[in-house]
């Protein structure tokens, strides 16, 4: 299935507090749960501004839904096409 990174513009995200953390992660679950098991969050980078997150779809319909339901911004999705990591290079 394919791999989907979803940039997410969150001023402030950096300082959000670990309670603050755990609730947008347990809405996101939530949200999740009821769209079925098509759908999967692998996980998210946090930086100042932004969330960056990585999810298994379908496609970027589903996970446009997610975001609707969930109340959260969707401002990119891209499809990733190959994952590299320093053995790559070896």
């Amino acid at each position: 299935m394919p791999k989907f990174m979803i940039e997410r513009d969150l001023p402030g995200a950096g300082d959000l507090t670990a309670e603050q953390l755990q609730s947008i992660s347990e809405k996101s679950n939530q949200v999740i749960s009821t769209l079925g098991p098509e759908i999967r969050w692998l996980q998210s980078y946090v930086t100042d501004d932004k969330l960056y997150c990585v999810y298994v779809a379908p496609d970027a319909d589903i996970i446009l839904e997610h975001a609707r339901c969930g109340g959260f911004p969707a401002d990119k999705i891209t499809r990733v096409t190959t994952v590299i990591d320093p053995s790559t290079g070896e």
